[in-house]
């Protein structure tokens, strides 16, 4: 049964709490919704509620990390990314410091509150900054990857949680790697490239451009940084169309992480982007906003329309 992203993260960190001594886990008022609580219920002499103090959170984990201790920083992304964006610049990227970034309530899934607590340039500020690891799981087994590889390797790292249930979408034990990305469906006509929920409406997409004749592959790109050149470059060549879906605006996020790459390879590839049309969102039942702003199933169909029409 899929399990919430939140939920699996916070489960998988007190795990790895109970053999790995050194992981100490810091969050900003929020742990019964980052469920980082999981972890302080399991381990309280580890965990340090920092109050509304984004910044300040940063900075000690900083800190704490150059004692030899491995420190998550919790928060909604949106507040993550901003007001902890110059302790994360300043210290723990220029410092190159073994800090681990876990932005809950990613994209509009804390949908009912609006755009001040709706994250949709954080792809964008996360992959800027050097040293940084970013990585986006899209189900509970990619989750539970990306949660351990972030305890076993040196650097900082950004890992973009949702709210939500994502449906399961790999079996347990399959295996990860940072720097690529995962053919999850295959297809000739045209590639979809997505990270997160949109990897699902892709999926969906794909099951409904199927009904009209077209062949969609779509790959996960849970790993935006590093990204999986080789894999881009490969569906261009083989598809000749490349789509990117993103809860998330299509400036400088995962479109234009892949757009780099295309231009980067030479690729001459007709490309449309699947995303917030940069605009601030709203709040409303999550479902329909998603509907609202194009990164749903139909929008992703859209988006594959657009660009089999210039293929």
């Amino acid at each position: 049964m899929a399990k919430s992203i939140r939920e699996v993260y916070g489960t998988v960190l007190a795990e790895l709490g109970d053999t790995n001594q050194d992981i100490v886990v810091l969050d900003a008022d929020l742990s019964g919704s980052t469920k980082t609580a999981i972890f302080k219920k399991a381990h309280p002499e580890r965990f340090f509620n920092m109050g509304i103090a984004e910044s300040d959170m940063v900075a000690t984990a900083a800190g704490l990390s150059t004692t030899g201790k491995i420190p998550f920083v919790n928060t909604f992304t949106v507040f993550l990314t901003t007001l902890g964006l110059i302790s994360a610049r300043a210290q723990v990227c220029y410092g190159n410091l073994n800090v681990k970034f876990g932005g809950a309530y990613c994209g509009m899934s804390d949908a009912l509150d609006g755009a001040t607590h709706h994250a949709t340039e954080d792809i964008a500020v996360m992959r800027s900054l050097p040293n940084m690891t970013v990585l986006v799981p899209s189900d509970e087994t990619s989750t539970r990857w990306a949660t351990q590889y972030a305890v076993e390797t040196y650097g900082p790292m950004y890992l973009r949680l949702s709210r939500d249930v994502y449906p399961d979408l790999y079996p347990a034990g399959t295996k990860f790697e940072c720097g690529k990305g995962a053919v999850v469906r295959d297809g000739t006509d045209v590639t979809v490239i997505a990270c997160g929920l949109m990897v699902h409406k892709a999926m969906e997409a794909a099951e409904l451009m199927a009904q009209k004749g077209v062949s969609v592959r779509v790959v996960d790109m849970y790993s935006i940084k590093p990204i999986d050149k080789e894999l881009i470059l490969q569906c261009a060549r083989e598809t000749g169309a490349i789509v990117t879906a993103e809860e998330h605006n299509i400036y400088g996020g995962l479109g234009g992480a892949v757009a780099e790459v295309l231009a980067w390879g030479g690729a001459a590839a007709p490309t449309e982007f699947v995303g917030i049309q940069d605009t601030f969102t709203e709040s409303g039942p999550y479902p329909e906003l998603l509907a609202k702003y194009g990164v749903d199933a139909n929008g992703v169909v859209a988006g594959i329309e657009k660009v089999l029409a210039r293929k």
